[in-house]
């Protein structure tokens, strides 16, 4: 699959023993990480969709810990070499992943599975609550070329 531009994947480490697992999500010598700003966790019920934001000044990170989640980005920046691309990421207990999406790219979430999932970002900005860096289209834009209902396989 080809990646948009700017947009990076971390396979996360897992290491197991008899009382669980622990896996490491982002670290300040990754090739990932830029900054801090903050870290949250957002959840979703079954079949919800959070979709579409973008930010103009900050970069996510983000990994889904509980369940499974579609992430999907869009690439609309004219100056992109992957102007007009989708990529489309099934991340969580299955297929433990850190994405990082640089700013400047719409994206969202959809959970997949039956329970609520769980999913982390580590923003590289702090939010500021007075003048949010966050812009919102609804998840059935016509702006966005993209269907959020499952394919028939």
């Amino acid at each position: 699959m080809e990646i948009i531009e700017g947009v990076k994947i971390k396979k996360l480490k897992v290491i197991p023993d008899e009382r669980g697992r622990l896996f490491e999500i982002l670290r300040k010598d990754d090739e990932i990480f830029s900054e801090f700003g903050q870290v949250y966790i957002t959840t979703l019920y079954p079949n919800v969709i959070k979709a579409w934001h973008l930010h103009k000044n900050q970069n996510d990170n983000i990994a889904c810990i509980y369940g499974m989640v579609k992430l999907v980005i869009y690439d609309e920046r004219e100056d992109s070499k992957t102007k007009g691309m989708i990529n489309e990421f099934f991340i969580g207990e299955h297929n433990m992943l850190l994405v990082h999406i640089p700013k400047n790219l719409w994206h969202g979430l959809k959970n997949i599975c039956e329970k609520e999932a769980l999913v982390i970002n580590i923003p590289d900005k702090t939010y500021n609550y007075e003048n949010p860096d966050e812009f919102r289209k609804p998840f059935d834009s016509k702006d966005i070329p993209y269907n959020w209902e499952r394919k028939n396989f």
